[in-house]
């Protein structure tokens, strides 16, 4: 495989080698400024101070016989392993590739569900857990709500306050994606509330809301979309329309759900048609709103993914997004933008929302994943009235808030801003290369930095080639019914790209 890290060779590569690279001068990454002068070519080494693997290695199918006999004694105990894959050698994998129990070595596209920013045991980050100065936070984890560390405030502005979205100058962490989802919308309903009773709660309020009844809780609604995928609680899952395993047994919350646009590519031959679809959606929206008023139940915040990672890599332009701010601005609802998949870098921009120019910021901006840490950043006039309303035992993690700042100032040293953006250009552009000489197999190539995805025929089809490529030393993922998805963390380089392109072609001749 070494061959392939500098010398793209066969035709795909060849014309993926020939793209420009062409950063785009209005996107923000953490005020500075790359010396555009030095603009690395596709066959580099950009990131040489990267120690990694010459490329994958495989001696066994996957998963091979050491991870199988994990996989039963992993059974035994917790009676849950359907979804296990294989088991990690994290000692062993190293930047860009993970290693499993059998001693196989794959480039790794997929990071963990999108999970692991700057790849497997950074330097920055090990330097991090080997500081005698932070062995007390690694040893001590305290109730946050209570009692954090002196600390703490610190900590979360050199990492979180420093990333923050613009506008957005308040933040609150919590344990994962779900739970940050929950608690602002709980911070929702509590400003909703607030405004329609024009003062603190009665006595009414006080003696009805333990038993379930109105008016101490109030019959309010949640609008999100057809496709969407927010969490694993019962809220959240209320929320989450993409996979029915998610919610088969479950009792939910029935609130309205709109359909989320379903884009046809390359955009810019279809603009026409992606408004007339985006027109189409926002018109149910205010439907859907409108149902809800009638029926006692208004919709008091709108939610949506930036972009709908779970339910197959649904995109909308920025004014799908700007408009559903116009509604909720309209009926006085919050705007709760999740961002747990798309934020820290992945698609170019911090965050996503950066290059929509939204009038003005969303209300709330849900986190987890690349942030290592969760929460939520958002506007002060939501902030909560009381002690104990928005509050859990940990109320984060403090030891991931160091390990982000890390991650931020890494971001910052290797301009990974730039690496992201001609990384995702390489990968979009060989994916459509590939889509042109399997138009039966691929379809509807799309993303933004490298967060980026194709569809495939069928959902067998799907899981065949994500399975054909991981025997071939690639990871990547499947999302939706029918889609291959890309989640590289932000040290995928071109020569990166190159073997993964490679792995996919090769799955594709052998369909």
């Amino acid at each position: 495989m070494a061959r392939y890290l500098y010398s793209l060779s066969a035709g795909i590569f060849r014309r993926v080698r020939e793209l420009p690279f062409n950063p785009e001068s209005t996107t923000r990454c953490l005020s500075f400024t790359a010396d555009k002068s030095k603009e690395p070519r596709a066959t580099e080494n950009i990131l040489p101070h990267i120690v990694e693997y010459d490329g994958p290695l495989m001696t066994t199918a996957v998963p091979g016989p050491k991870s199988r006999e994990l996989l039963k004694s992993l059974d035994d105990v917790t009676k849950n392993v359907e979804t296990v894959q294989y088991f990690v050698d994290f000692e062993q994998s190293l930047g860009n590739y993970i290693v499993d129990a059998d001693g196989n070595r794959l480039l790794d596209a997929f990071m963990h569900i999108s999970s692991i920013p700057i790849g497997y045991n950074h330097p920055a980050v090990l330097d991090v857990v080997k500081n005698p100065a932070n062995l007390s936070v690694f040893a001590n984890r305290p109730a946050l709500g209570f009692k954090p560390s002196k600390e703490y405030p610190a900590q979360l502005t050199n990492a979180l306050v420093s990333v923050a979205p613009r506008g957005l100058k308040n933040v609150q962490t919590m344990m994962c994606g779900a739970c940050s989802v929950e608690h602002a919308l709980k911070q929702t309903y509590m400003w909703y509330r607030a405004k329609e009773r024009g003062g603190p709660p009665t006595q009414e309020d006080l003696e009805t809301c333990l038993l379930n009844k109105q008016p101490g809780n109030p019959k309010y609604s949640v609008l999100s979309f057809d496709g969407s995928f927010h969490g694993r609680t019962v809220a959240c899952l209320s929320l989450s329309h993409s996979k029915i395993a998610h919610r088969i047994d479950i009792p939910t919350l029935d609130w309205p759900i709109a359909p989320f646009p379903r884009l046809q590519y390359p955009l810019d031959q279809f603009e026409q048609e992606n408004r007339a679809e985006e027109d189409r959606c926002l018109a149910e929206v205010y439907s859907q709103i409108e149902r809800q008023k009638k029926k006692g139940e208004p919709v008091v915040s709108i939610i949506v993914e930036a972009i709908q990672a779970e339910g197959g890599d649904n995109h909308a332009t920025p004014y799908f997004f700007k408009q559903l701010q116009n509604i909720s601005k309209e009926i006085g609802a919050s705007f709760v933008l999740d961002e747990v998949q798309t934020g820290c870098l992945a698609t170019g921009t911090f965050w996503a929302h950066e290059a929509w120019n939204l009038p003005e910021p969303p209300d709330f901006v849900c986190f987890s994943k690349k942030m290592l840490t969760a929460g939520y950043y958002f506007k002060e006039e939501f902030r909560p009235v009381g002690a104990n309303r928005v509050f859990n035992t940990w109320m984060g993690d403090p030891p991931k808030v160091l390990l982000l700042e890390a991650v931020i100032n890494q971001i910052r040293k290797d301009n990974l801003q730039d690496v992201v953006k001609m990384s995702g250009q390489y990968l979009l552009r060989g994916l459509e290369e590939l889509q042109a000489r399997y138009p039966h197999i691929l379809s509807r190539a799309r993303g933004v930095g490298t967060f980026c995805a194709v569809d495939c025929t069928d959902t067998d089809t799907t899981l065949k080639i994500v399975a054909a490529m991981r025997n071939g030393g690639v990871q990547i993922g499947n999302s939706g019914a029918r889609s291959l998805r890309f989640r590289p963390a932000l040290i995928f380089q071109p020569k990166h790209v190159a073997i993964l392109l490679e792995n996919l072609e090769a799955t594709l001749e052998a369909l």
